[in-house]
């Protein structure tokens, strides 16, 4: 199965391209152009130079979020384009699901891997989107829904699960706040340096949703917003509600 995965959660974002489990090619974006005026570009030059066209993908992989408002509808769109044109399917991904398989097991300062795992993006405005997650067997499995806040008021809601233990965190969001991290958490804490490509973690996460039945048409593909737009928030404070 010949799987397109994209990442447009954040400037740069991601694509790679795989066959039957195995990665032919991973594409980091140049967070200096806009996702809409190189994806096509990106798509059809990757496809090229592996003598393949559109027609021969079987199946999309996408980001639905947390992350830019902006960057997620520009994914999801052309996804939902090139699916619909050739009659294919589509797994949506979260993006901190992604960075956490990303991550891959990345060993603590005392030659362990860690029984927690912690995805932190960087939402702005000092805060993080952020999960919690468990391995469980050989998956890591979320200790909480996702959500998005300020750091030190995540750490305060995760502390019955953290203390005491060592959690490898990962996203930019971790490296954006890597003292708040350590201050808190000391030798407990591993940040993953440089933040890992999520597009080959999403293309594996999609070949086990297509298993697993989770590939819906183009329409099904739902965005994860965790925070509510900016412009539906600043239609509530002109109204003069609370959001």
């Amino acid at each position: 199965m010949l799987i397109l995965a994209l990442d447009t959660t954040t400037r740069a974002g991601s694509l790679a391209l795989t066959r039957d489990g195995n990665l032919l090619e991973v594409l980091v974006g140049d967070g200096e152009r806009t996702h809409a005026t190189r994806l096509p570009g990106d798509i059809l030059d990757c496809l090229f130079r592996h003598a393949l066209t559109l027609g021969d993908v079987d199946m999309y992989g996408v980001a639905v979020g947390p992350g830019s408002f902006t960057g997620l509808r520009i994914g999801i769109a052309t996804v939902q384009g090139l699916a619909f044109a050739h009659n294919r399917l589509i797994v949506g991904v979260s993006a901190l699901d992604a960075l956490v398989e990303a991550a891959g097991e990345t060993p603590l300062h005392d030659g362990g891997t860690g029984e927690l795992r912690a995805a932190w993006m960087d939402a702005q405005r000092g805060e993080v989107y952020a999960r919690l997650y468990r391995r469980e067997d050989t998956a890591w499995m979320p200790v909480a829904a996702p959500t998005v806040s300020r750091p030190e008021e995540v750490l305060g809601s995760w502390r019955p699960h953290v203390e005491g233990k060592s959690v490898v965190f990962v996203g930019d969001g971790a490296l954006t706040y890597a003292s708040e991290l350590e201050q808190a958490l000391g030798a407990g804490v591993c940040i993953v340096r440089p933040v890992p490509p999520l597009a080959p973690a999403i293309a594996a996460s999609a070949a086990r949703g297509a298993l697993a039945g989770l590939a819906v048409s183009p329409a099904g593909v739902k965005p994860l917003y965790v925070r509510r737009p900016d412009a539906e928030l600043t239609r509530e404070r002109r109204a003069g509600r609370t959001p």
